[in-house]
């Protein structure tokens, strides 16, 4: 399976039962009974998280993903506004929402990445502490920035469904080069980042967010790589779906598409903040 710029989806296990096709059999793999629909004669298999992954999965499992993270980034996003109208400053409870869903929404996407197995439980509570994170942060945004949060959401989905369309028509094709390309550009913008998280706060020197012509350059190059990230997001999701890995693993799939849109969304966000000012 070709390597993937999303940490999620790098380094799959290979072998053993948790997975079928090129992976091995799925758990209830039974060749001595009889066949079903889907997965070839004399195949079945022990429960619905087992059959081959469809599209469908993809689909339900990432909206369900996406919908807990609206929903609790609206609520925040809510909330945050009414606690800025209220106070005048950021109170400890609106820190405390951003700082809280963002290292919860860490701690859990380290967890599932090292884990290397799919968990629709991790999967939504690291999309809920997103939406806390999200929301809290586009709701000061939105009182500095009326319009603002709306703007970069419409933006997040125009960018998902371009790319969504580019990948189904064949407009640009996933191949070894490409992606080494976007790999290379991922690690290169997260040590970029890295070292202007550094300097930031030793140095109080924050070239690459401080709203100057470089930072909205450096925004507009993170906004590609991110969308370019989705290619191989989609190819890879789809590479499973054809090898015919269990439907739990659409839940994998789902988690490595929110990471990008999390992503594309906070880099959207900052670059409108920019062009604000």
């Amino acid at each position: 399976m070709r390597s993937s710029s999303n940490p999620a989806f790098r380094n799959l296990p290979r072998g053993g039962t948790q997975t079928h096709g090129q992976y091995g059999p799925p758990v209830g793999f039974n060749q001595t009974q009889g066949g079903v629909p889907g997965y070839g004669p004399g195949q079945v298999t022990s429960g619905d998280d087992d059959r081959p992954m469809t599209v469908d999965d993809v689909v339900v499992k990432t909206g369900m993903s996406l919908g807990v993270a609206l929903l609790v980034g609206i609520v925040t996003a809510i909330w945050a506004q009414n606690q800025l109208a209220e106070t005048g400053r950021l109170s400890g409870a609106l820190i405390g929402a951003m700082i809280g869903g963002l290292i919860v929404g860490l701690v859990i996407s380290l967890v599932i990445i090292f884990r290397q197995k799919p968990s629709g439980p991790l999967t939504l509570v690291y999309s809920a502490a997103e939406g806390l994170f999200l929301g809290a942060l586009s709701g000061v945004f939105e009182v500095i920035y009326p319009g603002i949060a709306l703007q970069a959401i419409i933006g997040t989905v125009g960018v998902f469904v371009g790319m969504l369309v580019v990948y189904k028509t064949g407009a640009v094709k996933v191949t070894p080069k490409l992606t080494k390309w976007i790999v290379g550009a991922v690690v290169g913008v997260a040590i970029l980042m890295l070292f202007n998280l550094i300097s930031s706060f030793a140095f109080g020197f924050n070239p690459l967010r401080d709203g100057s012509p470089l930072a909205i350059a450096f925004s507009i190059l993170c906004i590609g790589i991110a969308a370019f990230s989705f290619l191989l997001d989609f190819d890879q999701a789809d590479r499973m779906i054809r090898e015919g890995m269990p439907a739990k693993w659409a839940w994998y799939t789902a988690f490595g598409l929110m990471t990008t849109l999390v992503w594309l969304y906070l880099e959207i966000l900052r670059l409108l903040s920019y062009l604000r000012e």
